[in-house]
């Protein structure tokens, strides 16, 4: 059903700010900034080995400009969604609506890049929150045009994304999700003695999904909570941080 940990959204207030913040993070430029039109947003693309990572901000009206002042109203500035990979999208809402999942069907979406003028296209299907429990998720499958590499190579940047955070308090619901409904494999579950919670591995073509989980008897709940970042040398990277004026 899914290939891939396709992109992380993290909901920014100021694009160009924001971008110059996460240059100095990652330690490169996006090869993408662009709006999608109908939606009100406006994005950054940052290209890593494994997958994407979208700065999105509102710069007008539209469904999507919505969702982000709404996120950042509630919550701040910060990581909003996650979205899968699939190469057959009509299949995979198929699987969900006979499972008896109520889902709407999938949205075309368009990108263009402000400088070169490139479009993009893909096929989006939005997963309700009462399937994702309160995680922003969606399922993509890309159309036409491609996310641009960059040519030239960055002294102690960041290569790739070696996992993403998940909070719960409903494990055994979150592994129904992921593992059955979902199909990515649970490489690890076990209970970690020292906070009292359960600690869960999905992983998705070399992204690990980690999943804290604390039990709380509310109803179920999941949240991003942070992302660990692979490179090359630790000590390189730390002091390029630091040379950006950065607290590390």
């Amino acid at each position: 059903m899914l290939d891939s940990v396709d992109h992380i959204i993290i909901a920014v207030e100021d694009i160009s700010v924001s971008v110059e913040n996460y240059t100095k993070i990652l330690g490169f430029p996006p090869t993408w900034k662009g709006v999608h039109p109908g939606q009100g947003t406006e994005n950054a693309l940052f290209p890593l080995e494994n997958l994407y990572v979208e700065l999105l901000a509102s710069n007008g009206e539209g469904p999507g400009s919505d969702m982000i002042k709404s996120f950042i109203e509630l919550n701040g500035e910060g990581l909003c969604g996650i979205a899968l990979n699939t190469s057959d999208i009509e299949a995979a809402r198929n699987k969900l609506v006979a499972e008896g999942v109520d889902i709407g069907n999938f949205i075309e979406g368009e990108g263009k890049d402000e400088d070169s003028g490139e479009i993009r296209t893909w096929k989006n299907l939005f997963l309700p929150f009462s399937l994702t429990r309160g995680l922003f998720t969606f399922l993509i499958q890309h159309e036409d045009g491609s996310i641009p590499n960059h040519r030239d190579e960055f002294d102690a940047a960041v290569t790739r994304l070696d996992h993403v955070v998940i909070n719960t308090n409903d494990p055994e619901g979150l592994i129904s999700l992921y593992r059955d409904t979902f199909g990515i494999r649970l490489a690890l579950d076990q209970t970690v003695e020292q906070w009292g919670g359960r600690m869960l591995f999905f992983r998705l073509n070399h992204t690990t999904l980690e999943v804290i989980a604390k039990e709380n008897g509310e109803q179920p709940e999941d949240s991003l909570w942070g992302l660990a970042w692979v490179v090359t040398d630790i000590r390189e990277t730390y002091a390029r941080l630091i040379s950006e004026g950065l607290e590390v």
